[in-house]
């Protein structure tokens, strides 16, 4: 359904879907700017993904709709909930892979937020490889524009996988270290997209050798 809708709105372009590992599990960390990256990555991966969602989403009208078709795990902003760390590495260790956005939230403008550190306990835990990639296109305006028949395009840039460091320490290095390997991912994903989208990590250290 998605992926009809897509097509009928906009001009979707999918890049490097030969990055897309062969065997799962493995975590889609995304950028997230509006509603639409998710759908858009759920509808073109080749695989079914499960995806982590603020709760709020099944609770709006429209957005409860297609959230209910589709499922996921729930997770309140600002809230540390246990339960939904468990139930994200449980998928990842039946072998299931996952979409997460590092940043917990929309930005609503190109540019990237930093990305939160505990996308990074779940790759330790699980012990799996990321998959960047950087959507470009889904501004807030994204759906305006589609209503208008302007079909905007839409691009879903996939990265090589990555693997981050294991997480070694205890107390402020450890956490240091969770920080470090998310900003690690999400300077991969600043790779994927223009400079105009990356925020905060516009001027890391790391874009030089990826871009």
């Amino acid at each position: 359904m998605f992926r009809v809708l897509f097509h009928i709105l906009a001009r979707v372009e999918i890049n490097g879907k030969d990055n897309i590992p062969e065997k799962a599990p493995y975590l889609v960390a995304i950028n997230h700017i509006s509603l639409f990256e998710p759908p858009l990555v759920l509808a073109f991966w080749p695989i079914t993904l499960e995806a982590i969602g603020a709760s709020d989403i099944w609770e709006r009208p429209g957005q409860s709709v297609l959230a209910k078709m589709y499922g996921g795990i729930q997770v309140r902003r600002g809230k540390y909930d246990r339960q939904v760390i468990e139930n994200a590495l449980s998928a990842l260790r039946s072998g299931r892979p996952l979409v997460i956005a590092p940043e917990g939230g929309r930005s609503h403008t190109p540019g990237m937020r930093r990305g939160l550190p505990g996308v990074s306990y779940m790759i330790d835990q699980a012990d799996v490889l990321v998959v960047p990639v950087g959507i470009v296109g889904s501004t807030d305006d994204f759906l305006e524009k589609a209503l208008k028949f302007k079909r905007p395009k839409i691009a879903m840039n996939i990265g090589k996988p990555i693997k981050v460091p294991r997480i070694e320490g205890r107390g402020e290095e450890r956490r240091n270290l969770r920080q470090q390997n998310t900003d690690l991912i999400m300077a991969h994903i600043a790779a994927l997209v223009p400079p105009g989208y990356r925020g905060v990590y516009a001027d890391h250290p790391l874009l030089k050798e990826l871009v």
